[in-house]
């Protein structure tokens, strides 16, 4: 297998996640793991399919490819430390940026970053395991506005948890199911939508509070 052919396998892994198993059997756990890991703590590989794999992970264990309980904690594990590394990375380049006046940094807008993460950075972090790429943003920009650890980890591992039993319970049940199956690409934007929507909510109804301060 060339990079050209690995690459294809990681960015469309539903399609050949039956034929890796078939080939390397339980290394597959590996892949997948290593994916989850990758999405979630590197912010150059957000365009990895997790919300994909979580599911289609799901209806194999359905079929008895693999076990549902080991795949679920293996992902959770993976996905919290994912969200660790990228937000130590955040919180290095964050220290750098707290201890230097950089000219082209406002650096009243960085404390007001940080405060909103402290008071709202909880929902954000849970809901944004649900949200492409903004899952994969979330944790760094929490470690740049210096959001607690312990606050981080208590939002993220809750996050990382309902997202993996989520999606991979999902797939488990209706995963098999063709409707289910030949629509997943539409599924999973819906899914997107119904975590997104209450975020945007939020946000308008604090921009409507600000704005009526005003």
């Amino acid at each position: 297998m060339d990079f050209m052919q690995f690459f294809d396998l990681i960015l469309h892994v539903d399609k050949y996640l039956g034929e890796v198993l078939r080939h390397y059997g339980a290394l597959v756990y590996v892949l997948l793991c290593a994916i989850v890991f990758s999405e979630t703590g590197l912010v150059v590989l957000f365009f990895l399919p997790g919300d994909t794999l979580l599911f289609i992970g799901g209806a194999f264990c359905a079929g008895g490819a693999m076990n549902v309980w080991l795949l679920m904690a293996l992902l959770i594990l993976a996905a919290v430390s994912g969200s660790t590394l990228n937000y130590w990375i955040g919180s290095i380049i964050g220290h750098k940026v707290f201890t230097h006046n950089y000219r082209w940094l406002d650096q009243e807008s960085l404390k007001k970053t940080h405060a909103f993460y402290e008071k709202y950075g909880g929902i954000t972090m849970v809901l944004s395991r649900f949200i492409p790429v903004v899952r994969t943003f979330a944790p760094f920009v929490a470690g740049v506005s210096a959001m607690t650890f312990t606050k981080f980890q208590l939002f993220n591992i809750s996050g990382a948890v309902l997202w993996v039993i989520a999606l991979v319970s999902c797939g488990f049940f209706f995963g098999n199911i063709p409707i289910f199956r030949d629509h997943l690409n539409a599924i999973v934007l819906l899914g997107v939508g119904v975590a997104v929507v209450p975020v945007a909510v939020g946000g308008l109804w604090r921009f409507g509070k600000k704005m009526s301060r005003n």
